[in-house]
């Protein structure tokens, strides 16, 4: 009997839903929106509740497209955003909704964490705490909202709050608690130490597992709303990093990743934990390797943005051609993509957002265009950032929906002088359904699922008078931003008046 496995990826726009089978063929995909609320400049948050709801309509329409039942899914796998704190009560009462990994609210918080214990916090957990961390966001909350902590007996990261509601079961991967900068990499396990830092007892926080144990079964309540059967093995899952970088065959120490999603993500496979703060570290999927990561806040948020702005009729297949019609440089238009704020490698909540060099001649395509560049720019300035820290990259592997855009990875390729490849899957609930099948026993293990499920669909190599061009192109995106940078900072000062 074939064995089917399903992967699920809850993403910061959406929840995607994809059914493979052994050899790695995609049979069906369906995916359901997530709402995101602002209710403050810098604030990000969801609410968990939907997350669950989005799953139970895309389950059942994956399936559909599949032209499958429940009972042909022999395993499912989870990932989701990290760093993503869900707290709740004795009863399991969502206590408050969950912050955003692109929440800038704990900056303050962050920063007090670092003097009072950064090099601690290093040491420990890898990684340089930032805004972005669940451990600030906890500094934050038990200053801003005392009664939740109060009240909080669990915490969930985000992927395991969502198999939380198909299993009922508590648990967490290392790449998560890592991720929630709460762990110690030499115990694999909680720290003391840094849970003393936010004050948090060790009992709020679950069990650390492999991320291919299974670890439960789908509910009976979970099966009626999913079409899901009762009993189909869960397995514990990572985050959606992990499974993507996993999910494209990255293997190797030396080969990198480059995610077109939410966010613009950097990644380096190495061998063993590489300690490059900011760059952030993470354990990879096979034991012993690790990946570095480091990101840009906007990237398709950008581009979809654009879209509603100035492509709503023909959306983005419009938006595509008008930009691969553009010349490059767009006639000499540069965009910026910080439409809240930056991460890497400038680390300012306050940047803003700009096109530079409008001119009466500019239409609509130059905008499609300048939006490519700047964030490919951004992505070089993730690049360098990390090169200038003796991270060594070859070739790229791209993930995301933005890499189904030629244009973009075109764009790519000659901004960053790198050799861009696409594997047929690339997204992380594909990866996820590879980490379902290692444990339902589908696969021996990671170097299986690769060699089975992972195939190469092209190869963009950069073009010496495209990398020569934006060689100058970014020169002047660098130098803009540093100019703007300062009136950006004083824009929203004012704005806060």
């Amino acid at each position: 009997m074939t064995q089917y496995l399903l992967g699920i990826d809850l993403g910061a726009g959406s929840l995607k839903a994809t059914i493979i089978d052994p050899e790695g063929r995609i049979l069906g995909e369906a995916g359901h929106p997530l709402t995101t609320r602002v209710p403050h400049f810098g604030w990000s948050e969801q609410d968990p509740a939907e997350w669950f709801e989005a799953l139970c309509k895309a389950v059942p329409a994956v399936l559909a497209a599949a032209g499958l039942t429940g009972a042909a899914i022999c395993a499912v796998g989870v990932s989701g955003g990290a760093h993503i704190p869900v707290l709740t009560d004795a009863a399991g009462t969502v206590l408050r909704p969950a912050i955003m990994w692109n929440d800038q609210r704990a900056a303050k918080q962050a920063a007090h964490l670092h003097e009072q214990a950064g090099e601690m916090i290093i040491r420990t957990g890898l990684n340089r705490v930032n805004p972005t961390w669940t451990l600030a966001m906890l500094a934050w909350l038990r200053e801003a909202e005392p009664q939740v902590m109060a009240e909080a007996k669990r915490l969930y990261l985000a992927k395991d709050y969502l198999r939380f509601c198909l299993t009922g079961t508590w648990e967490t991967d290392y790449s998560d608690a890592l991720g929630a900068l709460l762990v110690d990499d030499a115990t694999h396990d909680w720290s003391p130490a840094l849970c003393g830092l936010v004050g948090l007892d060790r009992a709020l926080l679950p069990p650390i597992v492999l991320a291919h144990q299974v670890v439960g079964g789908i509910t009976p309540a979970a099966a009626a709303r999913t079409g899901l059967e009762a009993g189909t093995k869960v397995v514990c899952g990572a985050i959606d990093t992990t499974v993507e970088f996993f999910g494209v065959g990255a293997m190797r120490p030396g080969l990198g990743g480059i995610k077109l999603a939410t966010a613009g993500v950097l990644y380096l496979a190495t061998q063993g934990p590489r300690v490059n703060p900011p760059i952030s570290c993470y354990p990879h999927i096979v034991p012993g390797l690790y990946y570095t990561a480091t990101g840009t806040n906007s990237c398709a948020s950008a581009h979809r943005w654009l879209r509603d702005l100035m492509f709503a009729e023909g959306g983005f297949a419009a938006m595509d051609a008008l930009a691969s019609a553009a010349p490059r440089g767009a006639g000499g238009l540069l965009f910026h993509p910080y439409l809240q704020g930056e991460r890497a490698p400038y680390w300012d909540p306050l940047l803003r957002a700009d096109f530079v060099g409008m001119t009466i001649a500019h239409g609509k395509p130059h905008f499609a265009r300048a939006l490519y560049e700047g964030i490919a720019c951004s992505i070089r300035d993730l690049l360098e950032a990390a090169q200038g820290l003796g991270l060594s990259f070859g070739t790229i592997r791209l993930m995301g929906g933005g890499a189904r855009s030629a244009t973009w990875r075109r764009i790519i390729a000659d901004v960053t002088g790198l050799t861009v490849e696409r594997t047929v899957a690339s997204d992380a609930s594909f990866g996820a359904a590879l980490v379902a099948g290692m444990g339902a026993g589908v696969f021996a293990g990671p170097d299986e699922a690769v060699a089975r499920c992972v195939r190469l669909l092209d190869t963009t190599v950069p073009d010496p008078a495209g990398h020569e061009f934006y060689d100058r192109l970014f020169g002047i995106y660098k130098e803009a931003q540093a100019a703007l940078a300062g009136v950006n900072h004083r824009l929203h000062a004012l704005a806060g008046e």
